[in-house]
């Protein structure tokens, strides 16, 4: 019974609290010790609040346990003392927050030298954030003290912990006012620069990792914290900071002067993608890259320019086939759309990378050496390395932004052609072939953007330029800012010839009986964009210009391929990959009708005949309208006594096909034999001729059911109307039975058919 058990809502915490020598760690044994915490224990708060023990809390949290500790306990003090102090108890945080000597004894756990304790420094990190939000002006007046904070910081940035407590600092503070002049603080304490500095070859590969995810972070959140939506946001002086030409400069001769490293060219280059992403005033979806019909999956953040690609549009890239649509509508009308939501992007920055573009091209040419590697389709003698890729990424990002003097010089340099070349050498690096692609779409959707995006003015943005006269009026292509891109692409990197050829080869490899090259899904979705842009694209008609002016035999392969090659490719991609069309629940599988004998098959179908006409019109008759129900006390009897009125109408008569199919169950299930008989004798030629009898109507069966079947199948007249009747009026089951496992007879079953309970009651219904 319930009173044989404890019930007492006294919590043991309070038992121990009543010895007077009771120690904090005796406490942190019991289990419930952060509940009653957080439940405002008053006797456990005043403990916990008291200078010793507040101090112990703090030393659990900052100071290494003892070796010789069991493995499972060594950090359960540390992590239930950081619990405790950062379970939001107004008490605690304002003894932890305004007590300068717990703060001090708090802030000596970054004095230690390098590497720290990564548990150790995830608690830290927690209590010193917690106070952060909880008491914030407290805790960063103790902090402005400290002339060593922001280089103690930086010093332990390879712990990720740190990285995390920075960046509190940036994005936590509330209010407004205060958190701008933390920034101010961390500006004047040259944070960017410095974060910048470690990204160096000399430094070891975690800070440098997190220097450049702290950046780009730091990116992110000013920009968001000044969308325009806010009313009259102040300039991030960090943000400014970290666009400004003397910055990317700074950043880029770390990356490409003396000694190269890949991780230190890719950490680089990350913070300058983060720069050139388009902000725009509403949220920001980041997509996933392609994958080629070989399933290759992209990585985890591409350039914004694809932000807004229906799903439609994308859908060959995320399910790892070629493109749905046919013409890839959606793909490159992206590219245009809501181009006017677009803010702008920092022209410091587009100044500081335009003098490091040749460095940038000469890393797609000779990337930092990588060992060979071995993949799943052989060894990769020279592997493309994530450095080379990232260079690829940057010239998408440059590209999109279509700036004149960098499409200038990326044309003067042929860095399309090199790409074009890397994205045939590495067939199966999708990847490089999602950034190829990128590349080729921002240039064929540069007209939509030639009167928004030129880089202007000293004021560090890239401005839009207010259009003269009719806009109909088509401009000279020597004007236009991206007809030399696009000139570009079709003649000196002869766009078409390498689809061609591409294809060909592929083609070719095939009849081999090589496999499929791993870029053909790409391969086809750049197709479709020229040929977009030819029926209705903003360069359509520099880009009819060009083709014209291709050789006769290379513009009649073109045409030929188009009109039959990719339209046959697009065909097939749109064709889905499963069908529908014949699947059918598991309950109707023909495989399963084979475990059961013929004679179940038989009943079941006529049960589920007489059930069909007996509830056809049931429902109808047995059901009752609303208002029969509206006076329950005068008619609560009413609707029951309208059963006897319900009349079944079962069709029995002689001719029909359900009283064919009755008479041969029952005459089967009631013949009587002797004990002298054989009761397996001649089983398989009855069972087929009960089943012949049953299905055509016939009052006599065949000694050869199989030959007699086929003959009663091909007969017209009345016996043909009697077999569709009982097809019509039998369900699936019965009908399923004139397959060849019928006619057959019970050749298939490893044991004879059993015999079945006859139906006596259902005589009654004829």
């Amino acid at each position: 019974m319930f009173w044989k058990f404890d019930l007492s809502t006294t919590s043991h915490v309070d038992k121990l609290l009543d010895k007077e020598d009771v120690t904090l760690r005796e406490l942190m044994d019991e289990d419930d010790i952060l509940q009653e915490c957080k439940a405002q224990n008053r006797k456990l708060l005043d403990f916990l609040c008291r200078q010793q023990s507040m101090e112990e809390l703090v030393s659990l949290v900052t100071q290494d346990p003892a070796l010789g500790v069991e493995e499972k306990v060594r950090f359960k003090y540390p992590n239930t003392a950081c619990e405790l102090l950062t379970c939001d108890v107004p008490q605690i945080s304002d003894r932890l927050g305004g007590d300068e000597t717990l703060l001090n004894l708090l802030y000596d756990f970054l004095n230690r030298e390098p590497p720290l304790n990564p548990l150790l420094a995830s608690f830290f990190s927690k209590t010193i954030g917690s106070l952060i939000a909880r008491r914030t002006a407290q805790v960063i007046v103790f902090l402005r003290k400290k002339d060593k904070f922001i280089s103690l910081l930086l010093k332990h940035i390879g712990t990720s912990a740190l990285m995390d407590l920075l960046l509190r600092l940036v994005s936590c503070v509330e209010p407004a006012g205060l958190r701008q002049e933390v920034l101010h603080w961390l500006n004047e304490e040259k944070l960017i620069q410095r974060l910048v500095e470690l990204i160096h070859p000399s430094q070891d590969e975690d800070r440098q990792s997190n220097a450049s995810q702290t950046l780009c972070d730091i990116v992110r959140l000013g920009r968001e914290q000044g969308s325009p939506l806010q009313e009259a946001p102040e300039p991030d002086p960090l943000l400014m900071a970290l666009e400004s030409q003397d910055c990317v400069e700074r950043l880029l001769r770390n990356m490409f002067d003396g000694a190269q490293t890949e991780l230190c060219l890719v950490s680089g280059t990350q913070v300058l993608l983060t720069l050139l992403e388009p902000r725009r005033a509403g949220p920001v979806s980041q997509p996933r890259s392609g994958v080629d019909s070989e399933g290759f999956q992209g990585g985890r953040r591409e350039q914004s320019c694809f932000e807004g690609v229906t799903p439609t549009a994308r859908q060959g890239h995320h399910l790892g086939t070629a493109p749905t649509p046919i013409r890839m509508e959606g793909l490159l009308d992206s590219c245009s759309q809501g181009l006017d939501r677009l803010c702008a992007v920092s022209s410091g920055v587009l100044r500081g990378i335009e003098p490091r573009l040749k460095d940038f091209h000469q890393l797609l040419l000779s990337p930092p050496k990588k060992a060979a590697i071995l993949t799943t389709i052989g060894v990769l003698e020279e592997p493309l390395g994530n450095a080379r890729l990232h260079g690829a990424r940057l010239v998408a990002a440059l590209l999109h932004t279509n700036t004149p003097s960098i499409n200038q010089e990326l044309c003067r340099l042929n860095t399309m052609g090199l790409l074009l070349d890397l994205f045939v050498k590495y067939a199966w690096n999708n990847f490089l072939h999602f950034q190829v692609e990128l590349c080729i779409a921002a240039i064929l959707s540069h007209s939509a953007r030639e009167d928004r995006a030129v880089a202007s003015g000293p004021e560090g943005a890239v401005e839009p330029l207010p259009s003269s006269g009719d806009p109909e009026t088509p401009r000279p292509a020597a004007s236009r800012p991206e007809s030399t891109m696009v000139t570009h692409l079709f003649q000196k990197c002869c766009l078409v010839q390498r689809i061609l050829e591409a294809w060909e080869a592929n083609d070719h490899t095939q009849a081999a009986g090589g496999m499929r090259r791993g870029n053909m899904g790409h391969l086809t979705r750049i197709a479709n964009a020229v040929v977009q842009s030819l029926e209705g694209g903003p360069v359509q008609t520099q880009v009819s210009e060009v083709l014209r002016g291709l050789p006769s035999d290379c513009r009649g392969r073109w045409e030929s391929f188009v009109e039959e090659t990719l339209t046959e490719a697009n065909r097939r991609n749109a064709v889905d990959l499963v069908s529908t069309h014949h699947l059918h629940p598991s309950s109707e599988d023909e495989d399963m009708e084979g475990v059961f004998p013929n004679e179940l098959s038989l009943q079941q179908a006529f049960s589920e005949y007489q059930v069909q006409q007996m509830t056809a019109t049931f429902v109808d008759q047995f059901g009752f309208s609303d208002e029969e129900f509206a006076e329950q006390d005068d008619s609560v009897n009413a609707p029951f006594d309208r059963i006897a009125e319900i009349n079944f109408s079962v069709d029995a008569d002689e001719d029909s096909p359900g009283a064919a199919l009755f008479e041969a169950c029952c005459s089967d299930h009631i013949q009587p034999f002797d004990e002298d008989d054989d009761l397996w004798e001649d089983e398989e030629t009855h069972c087929v001729a009960r089943v012949t009898r049953a299905r055509f109507g016939g009052p006599h069966a065949s000694e050869s059911c199989r030959k007699d079947g086929l003959e009663h199948r091909g007969q017209g007249g009345e016996e043909s109307s009697e077999a569709d009747g009982a097809r019509a009026g039998a369900p699936r089951a019965a009908v399923q039975e004139e397959g060849p496992r019928v006619e057959g007879g019970s050749e298939g079953l490893s044991a004879p058919p059993a015999r079945l309970q006859t139906w006596p009651p259902l005589r009654l219904w004829k």
